[in-house]
């Protein structure tokens, strides 16, 4: 640009210094800096360095101190597992959108949504023992899973609709296991037993205490649970109803999972009992051929308890009880118990059950093996729900005690035969 061109005013001319630059420059005068004083100055400088290392060191002790010390509390993230299957039940993680079907080896964690169909069960067993069933048509969200550093653990599930019953352990003290119902949050005592019902569509939200001791807490409001103690509230409502429910019976006969064999005859007459209940009137026995009574073959009010069911063909079959009392109201539903009928001397012979050795996950025991086709699967007493169309079968163990424990495996056929085996091991 010409002189006589150039405008008046002031002109920048612009050099790029980069940190690096920077930091070298500076990083040289301390050097410069730290040698001049070090020949000047001997002992000052050896104190400044001294008191450098101090500032130093304290530093480092406020980051250290910003880490959660040992035995804190911070807490860290578990998983779950399902110990039982049956029919259609679907889990979408918390961190994707699309639903897969339920598996055993499928954990569940933080965020997780299990969805059961209109004939599927699924069992879900937490860390701390904590259980729950899902009934059909029901789905839950797990809230939260996680334990710290002196074994407190925290699990709260969401029941957003449908039925589930929960069971919990014996678990370290300041450890929570909540389940949380249409804004109500119930909190379980260790070694409890609770019954939910959420129904959104008809504004219907129960929270059944069936054993032990809770605490439903909702709006600021506040209700102790015991036994068969229940509380009932609408969407709308300010406060939670609480009430006194009636106790089922205890199925006696026919016992789970127990063969009746019948003697040359194509039905057989069947005695079923049941424990009698104080306040009781009368008693309800409910036959089906399937575990979600989806149908019944025989629905029945008796004013006794026991009662003779005449004509039960070949197959399996589950029945349930409950009692009602003067004014017609119905206990919850007792356990739902299974019997086979079978035609006795078809096979007594021992039938093939294969077992894996067993897979410990802490208190828990997985269980897998094969046998004959058709046949059904005891661990324990428990049937194994899902047994493949070959034969093998997956199963885990309810959370067991410390010490040694006898694991029993019973595989039977519907023609009589039967093959037992049975395993000790150490629960440290």
């Amino acid at each position: 640009m010409s002189a006589e061109n150039r405008k008046p005013g002031i002109h920048i001319k612009w050099k790029t210094v980069t940190y690096r630059s920077v930091a070298l420059l500076i990083l040289a005068g301390a050097l410069i800096f730290f040698v001049g004083m070090r020949i000047a100055f001997p002992q000052f400088t050896q104190t400044s360095i001294q008191a450098a290392d101090n500032v130093a060191n304290k530093v480092l002790e406020r980051i250290a101190g910003m880490a959660p010390p040992a035995g804190s509390g911070i807490s860290t993230a578990q998983q779950a597992h399902f110990t039982a299957l049956d029919g259609t039940v679907r889990v979408k993680k918390g961190n994707g959108n699309s639903w897969v079907a339920a598996d055993y080896n499928v954990p569940l964690d933080k965020g997780d949504v299990v969805q059961t169909g209109s004939e599927g069960m699924a069992k879900v067993v937490f860390n701390d023992g904590t259980s729950y069933t899902v009934k059909q048509d029901s789905l839950i969200v797990i809230e939260e899973n996680s334990a710290n550093d002196q074994q407190q653990t925290n699990v709260a599930v969401a029941v957003s609709t449908g039925t589930v019953d929960l069971s919990t352990a014996t678990y370290v003290q300041g450890s929570k296991s909540q389940v949380i119902v249409a804004g109500a949050t119930a909190s379980l005592a260790p070694e409890s037993a609770a019954q939910v019902h959420n129904d959104p569509k008809a504004d219907q939200h129960e929270i059944l205490m069936k054993k032990g001791t809770g605490e439903v807490s909702r709006n600021g409001e506040t209700v102790q649970l015991a036994n068969w103690e229940k509380v009932s509230f609408q969407g709308q409502q300010a406060r939670m109803e609480k009430a006194k429910e009636i106790g089922p019976p205890t199925p006696i006969s026919p016992a789970n999972m127990a063969p009746i064999f019948s003697t040359g005859e194509s039905t057989k007459d069947v005695e079923f009992s049941w424990t009698p209940m104080a306040n009781a009137v009368g008693y309800r026995l409910r036959i089906s051929r399937n575990p979600y009574f989806s149908s019944t073959l025989v629905d029945k009010k008796v004013n006794t308890a026991d009662v003779t069911v005449t004509s039960l063909g070949e197959g399996a079959y589950y029945w349930a009880v409950q009692s009602y009392d003067s004014g017609g109201k119905e206990s919850v539903e007792s356990e739902k118990n299974r019997f086979t009928i079978i035609p006795k001397g078809k096979q007594t012979d021992a039938i093939n059950l294969e077992l894996d050795p067993f897979i410990q996950h802490g208190h828990v025991i997985e269980v897998t093996g094969k046998t004959e086709t058709g046949a059904r699967v005891m661990v324990n007493g428990r049937e194994v729900p899902m047994i493949t169309t070959d034969g093998t079968f997956h199963y885990f163990t309810p959370p067991l005690p410390t010490g040694e424990a006898v694991i029993t495996i019973t595989a039977q056929t519907a023609q009589g035969g039967v093959n037992t085996q049975q395993k000790k091991i150490i629960i440290q």
